[in-house]
């Protein structure tokens, strides 16, 4: 088994102030730097995904924009791998699985935002082609969601996306859990 972490758009936009605040970004950035910290404390694999909008008329992610940022809490260290994506699915014209292939990876261990959107959409996408997932849930964060008059708040978004994740696709684990393994 090797394994790698793939943090996937923790972005400024997804911030306080950002063009896409999502539901307590911070606490998952905080979790997130645990967990990066710990793969480099280990010397494993770190690959970091950003997205970027190909749209003219995008609302968040204008590629150059200060939204694109990193959040300091996740910031590439030279050496790190940095791909940038357009679509939800990380592996959609980014070069994500050869690399993986490359290096002999066979399990991923995901965090980022949003989850109900590119974590969801990779993690599935990684169990299809044959990675094991594990999901740090409480490195990941979800907007509020709106389906005509229903308004589903972002813990319950979350919730939702890593029950639905858990079992089938992935092994969905707090921080604490990956952290003591």
């Amino acid at each position: 088994m090797t394994r790698a972490l793939l943090l996937i758009d923790v972005q400024l936009d997804y911030f306080p102030g950002g063009a896409f605040p999502l539901v307590e970004p911070e606490a998952a950035a905080d979790a997130a730097g645990a967990v990066l910290r710990h793969f480099r404390g280990s010397g494993e694999e770190v690959v970091h995904v950003f997205r970027t909008a190909t749209e003219p008329d995008a609302g968040f992610f204008v590629p150059g924009a200060p939204g694109t940022a990193f959040h300091p809490a996740v910031e590439p260290r030279a050496g790190e791998t940095v791909l940038e994506k357009h679509e939800p699915n990380a592996f959609i014209d980014t070069g994500l699985e050869a690399l993986l292939r490359d290096r002999g990876v066979t399990d991923l261990v995901v965090l980022g935002m949003m989850t109900s959107m590119c974590i969801d959409s990779t993690v599935r996408a990684a169990s299809d082609l044959g990675f094991a997932c594990t999901v740090v849930a409480d490195a990941c964060a979800a907007p509020d969601l709106a389906l005509g008059e229903v308004t589903v708040p972002g813990a319950s978004v979350h919730a939702a996306f890593l029950a639905a994740l858990d079992g089938s696709f992935a092994k969905v684990v707090a921080r604490a859990e990956l952290l003591e393994r």
